[in-house]
């Protein structure tokens, strides 16, 4: 048997992960309550309701949604609908070719703006927590500037903010800023920006980070309750999709090479993305291990809106997880309780 532990480690890894089938990923009890070309608004009811606020999540366009519903015990969704939460999921689904042309512009009025009201809509409350998470966060902030909603807290998870400095690929970012690479050309030729080719970028700068789930699974193949988790996960870090080419070239243009969100200079659809308007109550968390966001990138907002009640903390952990490490934090449940 290939998981015999009298077998080498290489031939258990392969045995251990051949004699599980693929878990189910996103088992929280949910219902759609609004659709828009690929996006679903999901609606996860609170088995005991104990707050009136419901929370809005906003996550990225880069990989799927259900890193936020990976699997029973390791579920931010989970966790905030079991502490009291109604929570809504805008999920934008997958994009096609068909869809090249949806603009920045149109992720933040068309879909979030509009997920937003009808969340408001179906839960009959005056007022919304609006969560985001990676690029979701960055989206979902650019809303806040704009929206006339009644936003009452915000709260970004490893969120690009200032992308005056990007570290882990320092060389690459100034060879686009300069032209010497040219993405617009591969980004014209196809359309969209292929899935292949985001995964591909994505572990060329983090090559090292990809390793490592690897070897912790070598330690522990014996823990079923590990390898199922562990697969979870890597489906959703193999599940890469296309990104609109689009809105690709302009937060390439907009925020990479010219910085204009941290700088309010921003605008879109004739409104400038102002985040001095932005005064709903502030929670930005950073994490001290996270290879793809780093704190330069995440701290600066702090000093860029109005917000007379922000917090920011830096917690231990990466890039995902506080999405997937199960419950909530001492520190989010605290914070929560006190303004929902």
């Amino acid at each position: 048997m290939l998981n015999d532990p009298r077998k080498p480690k290489g031939l258990r890894l392969f045995g251990s992960l051949s004699s599980h089938s693929d878990p189910l990923v996103g088992p929280t009890p949910r219902k759609a309550i609004w659709k828009k070309n690929k996006a679903t608004l999901w609606y996860y009811p609170a088995p005991d309701k104990k707050y009136k606020t419901p929370l809005f999540l906003v996550y990225s366009l880069v990989n799927q949604a259900f890193i936020l519903d990976l699997g029973p015990g390791s579920s931010m969704i989970e966790g905030f609908t079991e502490a009291g939460y109604d929570v809504y999921l805008l999920d934008f689904g997958i994009p096609g070719y068909e869809d090249k042309h949806l603009t920045l512009g149109d992720y933040i009025f068309d879909y979030i703006e509009t997920g937003v009201r009808r969340a408001l809509r179906h839960s009959g409350v005056e007022d919304i927590t609006v969560i985001g998470y990676c690029l979701g966060g960055t989206l979902a902030l650019i809303y806040a500037a704009v929206a006339k909603e009644p936003i009452k807290n915000l709260i970004l998870f490893a969120t690009p903010v200032d992308i005056s400095e990007i570290p882990y690929m320092d060389k690459w970012a100034k060879a686009i800023k300069h032209g010497e690479i040219k993405m617009e050309e591969l980004i014209d030729e196809y359309g969209v920006v292929p899935a292949q080719v985001m995964e591909f970028w994505l572990r060329l700068i983090t090559a090292p980070v990809n390793v490592t789930p690897y070897l912790a699974l070598l330690g522990r193949l014996n823990d079923k309750k590990y390898i199922r988790k562990w697969k979870r996960f890597d489906i959703w870090v193999k599940g890469h999709v296309p990104f609109a080419g689009a809105v690709f070239k302009e937060l390439i243009n907009e925020l990479l090479i010219k910085n204009k969100l941290i700088k309010n200079k921003l605008e879109l659809r004739g409104k400038r993305v102002n985040l001095k308007k932005i005064k709903a109550n502030l929670l930005v968390v950073s994490t001290e291990a996270d290879e793809l966001i780093p704190e330069e990138m995440t701290k600066p907002l702090m000093s860029k809106v109005s917000s007379g009640d922000k917090t920011y903390r830096r917690e231990r952990g990466g890039h995902v997880s506080l999405a997937i490490k199960g419950g909530l934090p001492d520190f989010l449940t605290e914070w929560l309780q006190k303004r929902s």
